[in-house]
């Protein structure tokens, strides 16, 4: 069978990862795109690309007819789900074969077999594969389902049948909590999977999610390209990957890659599937669900096992067989890979969106390194949309050297104008346990104290200060030669300084406080380009800017003769200038009453008569009406942002004033939602 044309129905990291491998395979690709969509890496990468609708997943990506129609108006033979969106849907493969399209995927009935939760474990019971204790039953009621909790016995993990992410998943330590928690999930699920039915599990504390990836053909061949430990998460998503799994004994990796080809032969499975399991510490593990896709952590497998699953999946939907046997298939060194997210750690890992204003991937030496995104410097991070920014694969000959090489990377990656979990991903990269290889999925929750540490007043030095301020001057002297008209060579005054004076003191604040301001006197002599002399409190600091690369806006900053590499980037709207320096990103701006007013007011805490919006999303319900009375913590609003839902609850005991809101009314961070009377 011949593919000369497939359509993605997909975006972002993953669609460029598949065109990537098909363009090599001298296959073309089609893309589709959203209005939000429209000038994205995936559709400038593709030789062709549709528009299917407005930003909303559920009016494009997420409609069935139109990616449909798309591949047959564009003569494609094959469409590739990516990850997400309708990659499992069995009602979208099922539609995909009526209308003669190959779905580059498994076939639906084992999509509708492990997409549903519930009926997955009846099947891995009779196939022999170790499940956990739970209910998965018919009986929805909630009466039937808090009795199935109760029996079962707390903590509970509460599990969309359909779900799929850490969405529509809670945890219950007790029957009060139980009723919360279920409602939430039942929400959530409903918006994510289009289906709230709930499957009671067992709780399993402290245990290790460790997943196997398998690969069948349409010949009946199997085989298991070994496991990758997903145990550190938030929100019952992954943080870090890694492949092996620490700590397995060779007959574990066996027994369990085994278990999971038991699975996918139940199933009759044919292309790329991941089975999940949670495993206790005595490494006793117990099937979870099967994912019938490629995995977002894919790339460490090829990393470990020399191979390109996404060319996988089109050799075995072109009807070949799989490329090695089991026996063949290597395990060499260790990987890592780390999903870098525009969100805040410190604020409950809340999602971010807007422009990425500057954005320094690290520098790729060897095909050891891999930055696998979608977006570019000066692209939107969509509300409507995973806030993904890019997945970082890093492999090394043992674990020790590939974490090392790992960490490097990491702080070698430079973001600006949103912010990113890149510090706390640093901040595991450098923990103990994690280093020693002591994950769980409690991980983060555990060590959260040593895990969530910020730049403290203590840690911005003199010579920081001098980075900082040499950063201003070197970017206004910088504007200076941009705009001036001129052909003067040397030193330009930057707009700080009048032709008779040359001497200013200035006020420096870091990261918006006020504790860590810093009065600099300056003498800006005219004599050495980009040399600056400062004075601290009474001591002179002699400064010099080099640049190393324009393009990356890398320097060298040469303080008394101590030369430190540094990038940086300022938010023109703003002003706040953002330094990349030492492994860290400081943020900091000249100490201006205008400019501190404006940041106090874009906060996005409110005072305590506002309930404000954490985050860019949508108003997804309202639970009160102006003269209603509520208490502190009452729910007020529901928003949906990234794929999640978040309850934004009262500040204080009140009555309510105003409500400036409406249900599916797009709301910017920081908007006023309700208002309660003074």
């Amino acid at each position: 069978m011949t593919l000369s044309k497939i359509l993605i129905a997909n975006r972002g990291e993953i669609a460029c990862r598949i065109i990537r491998t098909a363009n090599r395979l001298g296959i073309k690709c089609v893309s589709v795109f959203s209005d939000a969509d429209s000038d994205s890496l995936h559709v400038k990468m593709a030789d062709e690309a549709i528009y299917i609708g407005k930003p909303p997943a559920q009016q494009s990506y997420l409609v069935k007819e139109k990616i449909l129609e798309s591949a047959k108006k564009t003569n494609c033979q094959a469409i590739h789900p990516g990850y997400g969106f309708l990659s499992e849907s069995y009602e979208f493969s099922q539609l995909c074969t009526k209308n003669n399209l190959i779905f580059i995927g498994p076939p639906w009935q084992a999509i509708r077999d492990m997409g549903i939760k519930s009926t997955s474990k009846h099947i891995m019971s009779a196939a022999n594969v170790p499940i956990i204790e739970g209910y998965h039953g018919e009986d929805q009621s909630e009466q039937r389902l808090l009795h199935e909790a109760e029996k079962i016995g707390y903590p509970v993990m509460i599990k969309a049948v359909r779900g799929g992410g850490g969405k529509g998943m809670r945890i219950a330590f007790n029957q009060e909590e139980f009723m919360r928690q279920l409602q939430s999930a039942k929400t959530e699920a409903l918006k994510a999977f289009n289906n709230d039915e709930m499957l009671i599990e067992k709780f399993v504390e402290k245990p290790r999610h460790v997943e196997v990836q398998v690969f069948g053909d349409q010949h009946s061949n199997y085989v298991y390209l070994y496991e990758r430990d997903c145990s550190v998460q938030r929100r019952h998503q992954k943080v870090i990957e890694e492949t092996p799994a620490p700590g397995l004994s060779e007959e574990t990796r066996r027994k369990i890659g085994e278990a999971a080809v038991k699975a996918a032969r139940a199933v009759n499975y044919v292309g790329a599937g991941t089975v999940e399991f949670i495993m206790d510490p005595n490494q006793n593990f117990y099937f979870m669900e099967m994912n019938t896709r490629l995995q977002v952590e894919h790339p460490i497998t090829e990393m470990v096992t020399n191979t390109d699953l996404v060319e996988w999946q089109i050799r075995v939907a072109r009807g070949e067989r799989l490329p090695l046997r089991q026996e063949d298939i290597p395990l060499r060194g260790h990987a890592f890979e780390a999903r870098i997210y525009a969100e805040d750690p410190n604020n409950n890992f809340m999602p971010g969106a807007g422009k990425l204003k500057y954005l320094q991937p690290p520098k790729v030496s060897d095909k050891n390194i891999r930055v696998e995104t979608g977006v570019e410097e000066g692209d939107e991070v969509s509300v409507h949309y995973d806030p993904l920014i890019a997945k970082l694969v890093v492999w090394g000959e043992d674990r020790k050297s590939a974490l090392q090489k790992f960490r490097y990377a990491l702080a070698d990656y430079k973001i600006s104008g949103l912010t990113t979990n890149i510090p706390f991903i640093i901040s595991l990269c450098d923990h103990k346990e994690f280093i020693n290889g002591n994950v769980h999925t409690d991980f983060i929750p555990m060590h959260r104290e040593e895990l969530f540490k910020t730049a403290k007043q203590s840690d911005i030095d003199d010579e920081l200060a001098c980075c900082a301020l040499g950063t201003i001057l070197n970017f206004e002297s910088e504007m200076t030669k941009i705009h001036s008209n001129s052909n003067l060579v040397g030193n330009m005054v930057p707009n700080f300084w009048t032709n008779n004076k040359l001497e200013k003191q200035f006020n420096l604040v870091f990261n918006n406080e006020s504790k860590t301001n810093f009065k600099i006197n300056v003498k800006y002599p005219s004599s050495v380009s980009n040399s600056y002399e400062f004075d601290i409190n009474g001591k002179n600091h002699t400064i010099k800017f080099l640049e190393l690369n324009k393009e990356s806006r890398s320097y060298q900053c040469d303080v008394n003769g101590h030369r430190v590499k540094l990038s940086y980037s300022k938010d023109s709207e703003t002003g706040l200038f953002s330094l990349f320096l030492n492994d860290r990103l400081y943020e900091f701006k000249l100490d201006e009453k205008k400019y501190e007013k404006e940041q106090s007011s874009s906060h996005g805490d409110g005072d305590l008569n506002d309930s404000v919006a954490p985050m860019p999303g949508v108003v997804d319900k309202l639970f009160v009406k102006v003269g209603d009375t509520v208490k502190k913590g009452d729910p007020l609003v529901v928003m949906i942002a990234m794929k999640m839902e978040y309850v934004i609850r009262s500040n204080r005991d009140g009555v309510i004033k105003a409500i400036n809101c409406s249900v599916g009314q797009n709301v910017k961070k920081s908007h006023k939602l309700v208002s309660l009377a003074e």
